[in-house]
């Protein structure tokens, strides 16, 4: 069964789209979905969101934003937020995802890899007991420049490439 892996952000338009295109790009076999905890639904990627990509050389011209669902939640062998306050926050709105949740940065240093499934990994780590401000983020490019969107998409892309062997 392909392990289902969910990018999670504030409004779905950086962080977690980089991240999920780069993971895509990975040609590892997950499903990856992307959502926000704040959204305006529909909305497509900003062109900012789009120069970082293109300067790590991906695009994400057919994403639109989306809220993140209860049903995204059950679905996802693993939820990979961007920051701590987004692990908060499913730990407040989809308690039953808490023990699935975890910062990128986090996962990148704790996640083992290994023969056993994916979500049997991941529910190793007792996600649910791990203090979310502590678990290290992703910083928000909103509101910055262009280099800052770029400098954001290469770090995804140094974190990305760091999880990509964790996920197998």
């Amino acid at each position: 069964m392909t392990p289902h892996v969910l990018f999670l952000c504030t409004g779905n338009a950086a962080r977690s789209v980089m991240a999920g295109v780069m993971l895509d790009a990975s040609g590892l076999a997950v499903r990856v979905t992307t959502a926000g905890t704040h959204v305006v639904e529909h909305q497509p990627v900003s062109i900012r969101t789009r120069l970082a990509l293109d300067s790590v050389g991906l695009h994400a011209s057919a994403h639109r934003s989306r809220q993140i669902t209860d049903a995204d939640v059950v679905v996802a062998d693993l939820i990979v937020a961007m920051a701590g306050e987004h692990v908060s926050y499913v730990r407040r709105r989809h308690p039953e995802g808490a023990d699935r949740t975890a910062t990128l940065r986090y996962l990148v240093d704790q996640l083992a890899d290994g023969s056993t499934p994916l979500r049997e990994r991941v529910l190793a780590l007792d996600l649910s007991g791990v203090d979310p401000p502590g678990q290290g983020d992703v910083a928000d490019p909103a509101g910055g420049d262009d280099q800052d969107y770029v400098d954001c998409a290469h770090e995804l892309s140094g974190l990305i490439g760091a999880l990509v062997p964790r996920l197998l």
